[in-house]
Parts: C-alpha cells; sequence; structure tokens
C-alpha cells in the first residue's frame, strides 16, 4: 500500500524498465552512427578521361537494331578502333551519350568496349583483354544496349573513351 509519502511499487517498476530501455537505445544509435561514418564512400572526383584516351580514335560509327531471342530490341554501335599512340591497350571503357529532341542528355550510360572477333561462324564481340590493341593497330568494336530510352532522338549519340589500361 502506497501512501502520500512513499510511491506506489508499481509506479517503481515501469520507471525501472525504462532505463534498459533508453540505454539500450542510445547504444544502438551510437552504433549505427560509428559504422555510417566508418563505412562512408569517398567522394569521386571527377578528374576527365585518361590522358591515353587522345590516342584512341572511333571511326566509321554505325548503328544498327535486332530483336534477341525473347522478342526485346537491342541496339547496336559497330565502329573502328585505332590506336594512334606508343603502348598496347587492354581496356577501355567508353561513354555513351544518348540525346533528346531539344539536344539535352536523355541516357548516359558507361560501358566496356568490346571488339568483334570473327574466328568463329559469327563475329562475337570480347573484352579487349582477349584481344589487346596493339600500337599503330585498328580493329572493329560493337558496343551493346539492352535499353534506350523512348526519349531518345534517334540520331547518332556521342560516343568517347573514358577510362584506358595499358600493358
Amino acid at each position: 500500500m502506497g501512501g502520500l509519502i512513499q510511491p506506489s511499487p508499481a509506479t517503481q517498476e515501469s520507471e525501472s524498465n525504462l532505463k534498459p530501455v533508453l540505454l539500450g537505445l542510445g547504444l544502438v544509435i551510437l552504433v549505427v552512427g560509428i559504422a555510417a561514418f566508418l563505412l562512408r564512400n569517398q567522394p569521386k572526383t571527377s578528374t576527365g578521361p585518361h590522358p591515353y584516351a587522345t590516342k584512341l580514335q572511333l571511326t566509321n560509327i554505325k548503328m544498327s537494331a535486332a530483336e534477341n531471342f525473347v522478342g526485346a530490341s537491342v541496339t547496336y554501335i559497330d565502329g573502328t578502333i585505332t590506336n594512334t599512340g606508343d603502348r598496347t591497350v587492354s581496356h577501355a571503357m567508353v561513354r555513351v551519350i544518348f540525346k533528346d529532341s531539344m539536344n539535352q542528355v536523355a541516357q548516359s550510360e558507361d560501358v566496356p568496349l568490346r571488339v568483334l572477333q570473327t574466328t568463329g561462324p559469327y563475329p562475337d564481340a570480347v573484352d579487349l583483354k582477349l584481344a589487346p590493341l596493339t600500337p599503330g593497330s585498328s580493329t572493329q568494336f560493337r558496343l551493346s544496349f539492352e535499353h534506350v530510352t523512348s526519349e531518345w532522338n534517334q540520331e547518332y549519340p556521342t560516343v568517347q573513351v573514358t577510362d584506358v589500361e595499358l600493358k
């Protein structure tokens, strides 16, 4: 029986349960904050294209489209890449920019440049690591896109080499 001076036992019990809950909640918030701080990504700095990218020339660019085996449309960009530099290229990334009717960027994708090998019954697009581009040589390339935005103005996109790995 609680009197006027002594608190009732029910009040003491609810206060004692509240302290561990608040302590646990504070501990969880602290751990999540520390984990978020330690696992955050460093901001990426835009350094521009690789310096050797200027020595790779993309010419004879053509586009085509075909349906794959499930009936979806695939867009291809074919062309010739020439290495005018003095190093062997083992990998290259290109940025392809599709524009809309107002000449604004409708879709931008960074894709690996794949060269065409014609050793089999049909041309196969493979990574440059399997068929490196030696100094002074040229080869055919193919870029494939499973989806191109419907806002695309149907003109040739901008294709630019952005990253290069050299041997």
